[in-house]
């Protein structure tokens, strides 16, 4: 074999070292022939004769740590392979992807992203949309890639409200899949909000609360048909027309919360005007001068059915508005708070004309010292009972006590959450 082709570790030492190494070479075979000789002259048993002609046994040298290159050795340690018995049992490789996907069920979000770095397969199981179906991302920040990646998974019940998301460009064409949608208070740019609601389609369940809006977000709206319960209180940023044909277009909408935006005369009209007659719940609060006795009139002869109707903060509506509201023969609910120009006398007239009614809000209009008058003239009558009003929220105010509503997203947790 030629020098060059030789592996490091056999190639001849070289100098000094080469002589030494032959001298001590030479030293060994003397005395190996001596002490042959001497077995032959000396009287032995042949267990005797083997030990000595035999090669000494190499012993295991300690080295204590940190001295490894002393007097100038350099030692290498070699750990003995470790024996390894047969397995038993089932190895996960042999698994079917079906039972894999039913035991990562049950891990949670911060599991389930550990177990997605173990291999290719495992990665493609972690991320498979059916353990995806409902995802909580409330306090997480900078979420932009983390929210993009969940909806190209294929969410359908995506919580993440007060939520920062940077500017970021929503790639994707395809529809999206979800079906219910928190973003109630976040900070998104406008841009990325119409890259995502322009993507969707199957939207039953939306709350954009005190966002800024477009025309182009509530235009797309337009196509979710199936929509029921829509929450824009405090948005702004869009104009009437869009308004008005979103909700012709959805006109299943049962729960509207359409309060305190940045809206005219026109927005309140493309309102009433346009809202389908499947409207059971409706939060119309805080136009002060916007909302006239026309407008309920026109209000109540479009949704007969309005059984929870929040009005406060209409400076502008009267007593005479009770004839006119009478006509809602199924009104469990109504909220007059701060509505000034509405007298103590004819709230006692209520109870007549609303048979059905159980809950009355007037914060504002009746002092402490008057309270407990207007509880003896409406005895049936729950007054002043919900200061926030629950319609189309996501998470109501008025939720009972505990961790688990404090993340509920209209009455239901989602599976995935990050804990903080």
């Amino acid at each position: 074999m030629s020098r060059e082709s030789m592996p490091l570790q056999d190639l001849p030492c070289l100098g000094l070292q080469t002589s030494m190494l032959s001298q001590s070479r030479r030293i060994n075979k003397r005395k190996s022939r001596s002490s042959l000789t001497e077995g032959l002259d000396t009287e032995c048993t042949p267990s005797d004769l083997i030990q000595q002609w035999s090669p000494s046994h190499k012993h295991q040298r300690l080295i204590s740590m940190g001295k490894e290159n002393d007097q100038n050795q350099f030692v290498l340690a070699r750990r003995s392979r470790r024996k390894t018995g047969p397995t038993s049992g089932i190895s996960w490789d042999h698994l079917p992807e079906e039972l894999l996907l039913r035991i990562l069920f049950y891990l949670p979000l911060q599991d389930l992203l550990r177990m997605s770095r173990v291999c290719k397969r495992w990665n493609r199981l972690a991320f498979d949309e059916s353990l995806w179906h409902s995802v909580d991302l409330e306090g997480l920040t900078h979420m932009g890639q983390a929210l993009q990646q969940v909806l190209n998974i294929g969410v359908c019940r995506l919580r993440c409200p007060r939520s920062f998301v940077e500017e970021t460009n929503f790639t994707g064409t395809g529809a999206l899949q979800i079906v219910e949608l928190d973003l109630s208070s976040s900070i998104i740019p406008t841009s990325a909000l119409e890259s995502i609601i322009c993507r969707c389609t199957q939207l039953e369940y939306l709350s954009l609360e005190g966002l800024q809006l477009s025309d182009a977000i509530i235009s797309s709206l337009s196509k979710n048909t199936n929509l029921l319960q829509l929450n824009l209180s405090g948005c702004s940023g869009f104009s009437a027309p869009p308004l008005a044909d979103m909700l012709k277009s959805c006109s299943r909408i049962k729960q509207l919360n359409i309060s305190w935006c940045d809206f005219s005369n026109d927005h309140v009209k493309s309102v009433v005007e346009n809202l389908s007659s499947a409207v059971t719940q409706l939060n119309i609060s805080g136009y002060r001068e916007s909302l006239t006795l026309d407008d309920v009139t026109m209000l109540v002869t479009r949704c007969p059915q309005i059984q929870t109707l929040d009005l406060s903060d209409s400076t502008l509506l009267m007593a005479d508005s009770f004839h006119v509201l009478k006509q809602l023969k199924n009104l469990l609910h109504l909220s007059l708070s701060r509505c000034y120009h509405i007298h103590l006398a004819a709230l006692t007239d209520l109870g007549q004309m609303f048979p059905l009614l159980s809950l009355l809000e007037v914060f504002g209009l009746v002092h402490d010292s008057q309270l407990s008058s207007l509880k003896k003239e409406l005895p049936r009558i729950s007054i002043n009972t919900r200061p926030f009003s629950s319609i189309s929220r996501p998470t109501p105010a008025c939720r009972p006590p505990g961790p688990a509503s404090d993340r509920a997203m209209w009455n239901r947790t989602c599976r995935l959450r990050v804990k903080l």
